[in-house]
């Protein structure tokens, strides 16, 4: 595994879906099936240019403008624990900042706990009208939000079920996340934890994501690497004016496996790099029981219900995947 190649990923062209749906729909599973990582073309409404200037407006403001935002864990004085800013963590093998959001719950929505904090409002910055930021990216959050509707659209198709068979999963309050990402390259000798073969320095370890789906903006950027499935490691190219898909634990989990969650991981390049992932996830009480399937072709064993909330809430917790949610309160009514 200590060998890495160039690699581009399958093409999805979105604009086939006008002219042979049903032939892009067979493309997509197959691509889910086999490799788990795709360019997504033609995306209506995203404005990649205008993702780069948020960056570009968030990560250079000073630490006092950012802690205003940092989650409880890093800020006492702040309420939001989920939700806002987290900053680069030393000793983390995960060198990176972020700014995320989600979509909030609307105030006169009293089916979810106050004490649920997979739904707390998000926190914006402050604006000084230079740059739109609060209401450019809750628009991209509708963009991102719908491209992965189509895609699950055109999964459901291609697998041969009902068309809108996962979109009530996400209906009403989806719990996904925006995130801007910054990667600042190692300043001084990265912790051991950071290296990996051939000299490498990871920014982010090897991993599988935990949502559903994931869309990534990388812009014009190296590092993201994926797992192939000749157990070697892909560099994937990058292509401007696409996003990179791949899926989470939660959608394979809910097909048996059929769809692939692949690993992935990304490399210091040695330059600030920066990327925009959208993260696709259910509502709180979504079905994301194993053998989803079998609702709708009676085939192998029964669906058994899980809720995604508690789940995500356990994998979080006790697997400890990620730095940014070590530190979680627990949730005492759902």
């Amino acid at each position: 595994m200590g060998d890495t190649d160039v690699f581009d990923l399958p093409v999805i062209d979105l604009k086939e879906a006008h002219t042979s749906r049903e032939a892009l729909a067979t493309k997509v599973v197959y691509i889910l099936e086999n490799v788990g990582f795709a360019y997504i073309d033609n995306v209506p409404g995203i404005d990649y240019d205008r993702l780069w200037d948020a960056c570009q407006w968030f990560f250079p403001k000073p630490m006092e403008f950012k802690e205003k935002l940092m989650r409880k864990q890093w800020n006492p004085e702040n309420s939001n624990v989920y939700r806002g800013y987290f900053p680069v963590v030393k000793g983390e093998p995960s060198r990176k900042e972020a700014f995320e959001f989600g979509k909030d719950v609307p105030p006169d929505d009293t089916s979810v706990s106050d004490s649920n904090w997979m739904y707390e409002k998000s926190t914006w910055p402050p604006e000084d009208g230079t740059f739109p930021f609060k209401s450019f990216l809750l628009n991209q959050f509708e963009v991102m939000h719908e491209t992965c509707l189509e895609l699950i659209r055109l999964c459901a198709i291609g697998l041969g079920i009902p068309e809108e068979s996962f979109s009530g999963l996400f209906a009403p309050r989806p719990m996904s996340t925006f995130r801007l990402l910054h990667y600042p390259p190692w300043d001084g000798a990265p912790p051991p934890n950071a290296l990996i073969e051939e000299g490498k320095v990871v920014t982010t370890p090897e991993h599988t994501d935990s949502d559903f789906m994931t869309l990534l903006t990388s812009f014009r950027f190296n590092g993201l690497e994926v797992l192939k499935a000749d157990g070697k490691w892909g560099e994937v190219r990058p292509r401007p004016g696409s996003l990179v898909m791949n899926i989470g634990d939660t959608f394979s989990r809910m097909l048996g496996g059929r769809f692939k969650a692949t690993k992935h991981r990304v490399i210091d390049i040695g330059v600030d790099r920066y990327s925009v992932p959208f993260f696709l996830s259910p509502k709180f009480e979504g079905d994301i029981g194993v053998n989803f399937l079998s609702q709708y072709l009676h085939e192998g064993a029964d669906n058994v219900p899980e809720q995604f909330g508690p789940w995500l809430l356990h994998t979080i917790k006790h697997k400890k995947k990620y730095f940014e949610y070590k530190v979680l309160p627990e949730i005492k009514h759902l």
